[in-house]
């Protein structure tokens, strides 16, 4: 059976569980249109998704 060797340091226990606290900023995409997205999905302001027009926002509004 492993058993350690020396207790583990308060920094050293603390740097390893830091990284599963830290929040990431979402991804986001500049559309044609000037509004951010997130990327792969149809831009809910003009409805364009990879420069063609995908939804028809006049007919859905």
């Amino acid at each position: 059976m492993a058993v350690p060797k020396r207790k583990t340091s308060k920094a050293r226990r603390d740097k390893r569980r830091s990284s599963v606290w830290k929040l990431s900023a979402p991804a986001m995409t500049l559309c044609s249109c000037g509004t951010y997205n997130l990327p792969h999905r149809v831009c809910s302001n003009c409805g364009k998704y990879d420069g063609k027009v995908v939804v028809n926002m006049d007919a859905k509004a």
